[in-house]
């Protein structure tokens, strides 16, 4: 494992609102679009609401405006959902969040992956085509996936679409996006039982599958990545490729500039709970490392 425990010393906020599990996209319409999980200060409380955020430039953010609520709610549990409405326990408290929302535009429109802890993870599809919706339901029946969490959508190079979630899992989803294609595997490194034990996120870049998790060492929440020849593997040694900025996810500017997301949630981290970006390369070995010059802010 490489060992990495640099960062950008001017990384950031983007905004200062609290934000976990960052995710950005870029739209069809040459915007960038914001999520992540919302519902501070508690998290683990009862939640329900995806916000989604706006920028031309990867610097100012705004949320979106959805006529006629006028606010950056693009999906809210009580008022949209359906199987998403179960309130459980969680030591004598009431426990229904909505975890890690992940926007992706793919197929002419907007998608988002999120996860309810204990009740399943989900997937909403913008039926306008538009980033501020409406969303529907786009899993039909039940949830997928049941009990385990951060579910995550990747698409390869012959549109094939993908599922993931908790430590690695994956499965091939029907070309209507309704269900799972296959039975779900676990992708693993050479190295590690699973790449990171949560905020599993895939994607390719120079060629290669470039699966990231996020994993706690020391108390310290650290991005590894793995990486591969094949969707499926094998992949090989997981390394430290951000370091604190576990459960971030990838992505690559208008320009084609590849950045890693980030929000904050390890001690010696510089800020705590806020959407944040650092640019990122890729070494001779096609590692992923964080470049040290990028000024944010």
């Amino acid at each position: 494992m490489r060992e990495n425990n640099l960062l950008p010393t001017s990384l950031r906020p983007l905004f200062d609102y609290p934000v976990r599990d960052t995710s950005i996209c870029l739209g069809g319409d040459g915007w960038y679009y914001l999520t992540g999980t919302t519902g501070y200060p508690d998290w683990w409380g009862v939640t329900g609401d995806v916000q989604v955020w706006k920028s031309a430039d990867l610097q100012e953010w705004t949320p979106i405006v959805t006529e006629p609520r006028k606010r950056s709610t693009v999906w809210n549990i009580d008022r949209d959902g359906t199987w998403q409405k179960e309130v459980g326990q969680r030591d004598g408290a009431p426990f229904r969040p909505l975890w890690a929302p992940e926007i992706h535009y793919l197929d002419n429109t907007y998608w988002i992956a999120y996860s309810i802890p204990r009740l399943g993870n989900g997937l909403l599809k913008s039926v306008s085509g538009r980033p501020e919706g409406p969303y529907e339901d786009n899993i039909r029946g039940e949830a997928p996936i049941s009990e385990h969490i951060d579910a995550s959508l990747f698409q390869d190079d012959d549109g094939s679409v993908y599922f993931l979630y908790d430590n690695g899992k994956i499965a091939r989803m029907n070309e209507s996006m309704t269900g799972l294609a296959e039975e779900l595997r676990l992708l693993q490194p050479s190295n590690a039982e699973h790449v990171g034990f949560e905020g599993t996120f895939l994607f390719k870049a120079h060629g290669r599958y470039h699966l990231a998790g996020a994993e706690f060492i020391d108390g310290a929440y650290h991005c590894f990545v793995a990486s591969a020849e094949h969707v499926y593997g094998p992949y090989g040694d997981r390394y430290l490729a951000i370091p604190h900025g576990g459960h971030n996810m990838f992505f690559k500017d208008m320009a084609g500039q590849w950045y890693s997301t980030f929000f904050g949630n390890s001690p010696h981290a510089p800020f705590q709970e806020r959407p944040a970006i650092l640019k990122v390369e890729f070494d001779r070995e096609l590692r992923i490392r964080p470049v040290l010059d990028f000024l944010k802010g």
